[in-house]
């Protein structure tokens, strides 16, 4: 079935398929090769792909849904705590990606996109060959050194984690307002965004408050009991990773590296000089880096 959506890159296809409990989600597909999964972030869909997933499509079937709950895709209920776990989220990409005819993939993640890699790495190690993490440290960690005043920077991590209601009012009330500032205060290039990728991603964004509040609520409380227990399990990633990121390490005062190490035996970090939308604002750096993590 065909999407009604912005086109992507010329030569993909819009596909819809079934998740890890059938909500129904969206997905750009093409190129051939060995596959690899882009997964965005927030407040965006797969089209913050489109200059990384032409070039990677010259040598790979290159994969780009939108999460449940964003762009695209279906928007559950948010029923009970796992409906948005990262957990389920995962489990959606490797059912996604099995039904393209996929048992193992590469799995690149930006963002809210790479906190659910990270745990597809941990849940479904037998299924991705590589993994790739753009701007994050996992849950657990992020919650760990968001401290004092610099920690304002996520004070929507703060907000959406409150119960439900007051969050979904006051940000439904000023949708273009609150996701827009974002686009505007994480971006080094503004001109990377242009408008009618802004403008789609506001629209997404504006009629998904409800998901997306759910998606970052379950970051402040189930995700963070699942990746307590890894931790405390001794559990880490065993497929290549390679890490790019703003240097939020010296902005907040943590060896982010250190953070990854205990996580990712076989790490490449790496930061980057590009804003927080790099996949946009560094198309060939990041592009560069993936290849480099394929060949690992």
């Amino acid at each position: 079935m065909t999407l009604t959506i912005p086109d992507f890159v010329p030569g993909f296809d819009h596909v819809r398929l079934p998740g890890a409990d059938g909500v129904e989600l969206a997905a750009a597909v093409g190129g051939s090769g060995s596959p690899v999964v882009l997964l965005h972030g927030f407040p965006q869909t797969h089209l913050m792909w489109r200059h990384v997933a032409e070039r990677l499509a010259d040598g790979h079937t290159v994969i780009c849904p939108d999460l449940r709950g964003y762009g695209a895709s279906g928007k559950p209920a948010a029923t009970g705590p796992d409906v948005y776990a990262k957990r389920t989220m995962a489990a959606d990409v490797v059912t996604l990606a099995a039904a393209l005819g996929h048992e193992r993939f590469a799995l690149v993640g930006h963002d809210r996109g790479a906190l659910v890699a990270f745990r597809a790495g941990l849940d479904h190690p037998e299924t991705l060959t590589h993994l790739g993490i753009l701007d994050i440290v996992p849950t657990l960690d992020m919650w760990n050194v968001l401290r004092g005043a610099p920690a304002a920077v996520g004070y929507h991590l703060f907000l959406m984690a409150q119960p439900p209601g007051l969050p979904e009012a006051m940000i439904a009330g000023s949708a273009d307002a609150f996701f827009g500032s974002f686009l505007d205060a994480w971006a080094n290039d503004p001109a990377a965004l242009p408008q009618e990728v802004r403008g789609e991603y506001l629209r997404a964004s504006a009629a998904a408050v409800v998901s997306i509040v759910a998606d970052y609520r379950a970051s402040a409380g189930i995700d963070i009991t699942h990746d307590q227990a890894d931790l405390d399990a001794g559990s880490q990633l065993a497929m290549p990773v390679t890490v790019v990121q703003q240097d939020w390490g010296a902005q907040l005062g943590y060896d982010a590296a250190a953070v990854w190490k205990v996580w990712a035996p076989d790490l490449d970090h790496r930061l980057t000089r590009a804003g927080h939308f790099m996949a946009e604002e560094a198309p060939e750096e990041t592009t560069a880096a993936i290849r480099d993590l394929l060949t690992r």
